[in-house]
């Protein structure tokens, strides 16, 4: 058996090594690295696979972030609401605008945004709401958008860790995660389902001024050379990391596909354990797993760590501080934030290996493991 990664990338990489040096050769030979043919093609492609009006390809899922709220005129001192359960980038683009993290709770089954916490924390000043798609599971966008409406609130979806999931409204419509909310960022960091080999982020619009305005902050502020309108940042995919990526973007849904075969091997063999809780799926959306999480119920997740690691199974906490206990977050009033469920989660989590290349042999030997020790 190959050893078991949390993140295999380089098997990933080696099935499709022909087409990927391929592209990479063909970006060495025209010497365009930045802004070249392979930038717009994957732009394009990716504008086709999410189906959004418009799509602004950036350096990273962070910047996505930061340059989605510039775009919506965020002022010091407005509030963004986001789950404290989640990533630290979501709320640290925020906090560096100089705008307040609001956080508020998540569901206890889909770790993702309670849309009933959101109301609770509206006031005048809240502006905004960043749902994150946290683990490969699509938010509740529906609730959320009609939320957004009555509140005249924008929506930035976080997509970074659900490129590819798919939303079904109650009307039966169906919509690309990333393409609901007024803005939609995702990332290309190389562990993610559509992985780079090297940093890389996306910005979905649908709304044309919008559009407009991402692509000048994104780039220096210009519109034409030169002529700088707004303040912007540099921030661009470059095309080396566009020419892998459009290579792996047409592998994505079978990417998708074999991480759903995983995690149903993973749910099967953990199914009616008293001391676990397997991942749940809402009807409205379907799960790409970046990663495969489960709740504990009364184990020692100390121990069951240092017993998966002693028989070389690797495993994650993600994310053991909320950002409502961070300390970059103390000027936010942090201490007087009462969230339960985030807190009862992130002492109980544990997040098993995911990715592409896991074997049934792999697999049957990880949920071996897990059980024996929980059974003993």
């Amino acid at each position: 058996m190959h050893p078991i990664q949390m993140v295999d990338t380089k098997n990933q990489y080696l099935k499709i090594k022909p087409q990927v040096d391929s592209a990479i050769n063909e970006v060495l030979e025209s010497a365009a690295y930045i802004n070249g043919k392979a930038v717009q093609d994957f732009t394009q492609s990716l504008n086709n696979y999410i189906g959004s009006k418009h799509t602004i390809p950036c350096a990273n899922g962070t910047d996505a972030l930061q340059i989605a709220m510039m775009a919506l005129d965020l002022q010091p001192g407005d509030e963004v609401i986001t789950p404290s359960f989640t990533y630290i980038a979501t709320t640290e683009v925020v906090a560096l605008l100089k705008l307040k993290p609001v956080f508020v709770e998540v569901d206890k089954d889909t770790f993702c945004i309670n849309p009933e916490s959101i109301k609770k924390a509206i006031t005048s000043k809240t502006k905004a709401i960043v749902p994150v798609h946290l683990y490969g599971h699509a938010a509740p966008m529906e609730e959320i958008m009609q939320i957004a409406a009555e509140y005249n609130l924008y929506v930035i979806e976080d997509n970074a860790q659900a490129i590819g999931c798919n939303y079904t409204f109650s009307n039966g419509t169906t919509k690309k995660t990333g393409n609901i909310g007024h803005i939609g960022c995702t990332s290309f960091y190389p562990s993610k389902n559509l992985g780079a080999f090297g940093d890389g982020g996306a910005i979905f619009t649908n709304d044309d001024v919008l559009a407009n305005k991402i692509k000048m902050i994104a780039n220096h502020g210009q519109s034409k050379r030169y002529y700088h309108d707004v303040v912007g940042c540099n921030s661009r995919l470059d095309s080396i990391q566009a020419a892998v990526l459009n290579i792996k973007l047409k592998e994505l849904d079978n990417y998708i596909q074999a991480r759903q075969s995983a995690a149903a091997f993973y749910s099967s063999a953990f199914a009616n354990h008293p001391k676990i809780i397997t991942p749940s799926v809402a009807k409205y959306s379907s799960h790409v797993f970046h990663q495969y999480t489960l709740t504990l119920d009364n184990v020692n997740r100390d121990e069951l760590i240092s017993y998966l690691a002693e028989k070389k199974i690797p495993s994650m906490i993600y994310y053991p501080v909320p950002g409502h206990k961070q300390k970059m977050f103390n000027a936010f009033d942090i201490d007087n934030y009462h969230l339960p469920i985030t807190d009862w989660l992130t002492e109980r989590v544990i997040s098993l290996p995911m990715h592409t290349e896991l074997s049934n042999e792999q697999l049957s030997y990880i949920t071996h493991e897990f059980l024996k020790y929980l059974n003993r």
